[in-house]
């Protein structure tokens, strides 16, 4: 008699576009997940997802620290983020499913791997979620003030919540008109910042060559920290292999996404931090206080500046709740489907897993509780706790992708529609680059904290993941 362990129902839960039914995939059978999200969705959704609040408000910081080398730091944590989309995209086109890497982590090192990292995601997801929530009201009640922030954040987290509660191609379509004006923003950005470095455009005197005088101001301890602050600004780009799942043809979807994710990154972070660096001053106070953008902006003397990107701002924030929203709520399916969770997470009405919508959006709005609570002590040691989940996330797909691309490579080649480059050796490389990034943040004084409360929440979630595999081993026996 056969069953099915956690391993399998990884490659099960969600159905690859071979087994896609003939009906419209976007009515679902009974306990399922929908299959409603388009092509085009699924494309704007890749495009935008790199495109992060982080990018308009925290690079600045970097570039403070940085100076002009922040385009090196962009650079070479851009090639660490191509080198884990790969790997993680070889692994989602051969076995698309809602759990992504989870799910690819409890296949190849064991149930225990896919619980710790699935969790460990969640919550950081679910957390941000709250973050962006805030985030989001304080530039509201900057134009509208008097109104309090905890109403707009009320609003925000219902209407996201709603979003996600409703059928997934709605989900689709926000996050689609969400993305196109990101990326609008950011393109139009680029192509008046390349016409003033070229003294193209009226009133700009070209680039500033007074701030390139020394492309390492901070030394190598100022590059160290902006490349530690581009790292997490990349965060989010995994997503699509999530919404993939949920797509017409998963397969196709992930390998666009990923084969594009190359010029994605060029384009809109080492790009923009080119521009930046050639029209401001890398010692300018207002790249911190006004943000990178608003200060490029204001260099070339574009009225309301600050009010054009709090609205992309805005966008871009409220962007980041719905999609964190929506990836949260697959991984939690995911891993109740595997066995790893509340069962109640994991029911599914009309191809969406509401109660696990539901669980995510009230652990983000308990987040935004806390913030106002405890903010001193509660609050702060969250926000450590989550502070390197993302580094941990990309070890389990460096690790899974080493173990899995031999077991295809030997039972399942046909799958390997999508390949990681130089294989093992760029696997091998980028599993230095994330343990590198690891010990440098263990070196900062800033970030120590963040990479200990981390793998404080990581040794527990692992320990309890690994206890309830032993003891499903036992049961099983």
């Amino acid at each position: 008699m056969s069953r099915t362990t956690p391993e399998t129902a990884a490659v099960t839960e969600t159905p690859s576009s071979s087994a896609a039914p003939a009906h419209d995939p976007s009515a679902p059978e009974s306990g399922s997940l929908g299959h409603g999200l388009k092509q085009r969705h699924l494309s704007m959704i890749a495009l935008g997802g790199v495109i992060g609040a982080g990018l308009f408000v925290g690079s600045g910081a970097g570039i403070a620290a940085a100076g002009p080398s922040i385009v090196i730091a962009y650079a070479v944590s851009g090639l660490l983020v191509m080198l884990v989309m790969r790997m993680l995209g070889e692994m989602s086109a051969a076995h698309p499913s809602s759990g992504s890497f989870s799910s690819h982590a409890g296949r190849a090192i064991g149930p225990w791997a896919g619980f710790t990292s699935g969790w460990a995601f969640w919550v950081m997801l679910s957390t941000a979620v709250g973050l962006e929530g805030i985030g989001a009201a304080k530039i509201v009640t900057g134009w509208l003030p008097g109104t309090p922030e905890w109403m707009w954040v009320a609003l925000f987290m219902a209407v996201f919540t709603g979003t996600n509660l409703a059928a997934v191609k709605n989900f689709g379509e926000f996050e689609f008109w969400f993305a196109a004006l990101k990326v609008v923003a950011i393109v139009a950005f680029l192509a008046l910042g390349v016409l003033a470095v070229a003294g193209l455009l009226p009133g700009s005197d070209g680039a500033d060559p007074a701030g390139l005088s020394e492309i390492m101001p901070g030394g190598v301890h100022g590059l160290i920290i902006g490349l530690l602050a581009s790292v997490f600004a990349y965060g989010g780009i995994e997503s699509v292999t999530v919404a993939a799942a949920e797509s017409e043809d998963p397969v196709r979807g992930v390998a666009s996404a990923v084969r594009t994710a190359m010029w994605r990154i060029g384009l809109f972070y080492i790009g923009s931090m080119a521009v930046i660096v050639l029209l401001v001053p890398w010692n300018s106070p207002a790249l911190v206080e006004k943000g990178p953008y608003v200060a490029a902006l204001d260099t070339l003397g574009i009225p309301g500046a600050g009010q054009i990107m709090n609205v992309v701002v805005l966008v871009a924030l409220l962007s980041a709740m719905n999609a964190n929203t929506y990836t949260a709520s697959r991984v939690a399916f995911s891993l109740v489907r595997r066995g790893q969770g509340p069962k109640a997470l994991g029911r599914v009405t009309g191809g969406v897993p509401r109660a696990a919508v539901l669980a995510s959006s009230a652990f983000g709005f308990l987040c935004v509780l806390l913030s106002y609570w405890r903010p001193d002590d509660v609050f702060a040691w969250l926000l450590n706790m989550i502070g390197a989940v993302i580094l941990v996330i990309w070890l389990f797909v460096a690790v899974s992708q080493l173990v899995l691309r031999r077991r295809l490579e030997r039972e399942e080649p046909a799958r390997l529609t999508v390949r990681m480059w130089a294989f093992p050796w760029l696997t091998w490389v980028a599993t230095a680059g994330i343990l590198t990034i690891f010990v440098l943040m263990l070196l900062e004084p800033g970030t120590r904290v963040q990479v200990l409360s981390t793998g404080a929440l990581t040794l527990v979630l692992a320990v309890t993941g690994y206890v309830s595999q032993r003891r499903g081993g036992r049961t099983a026996a």
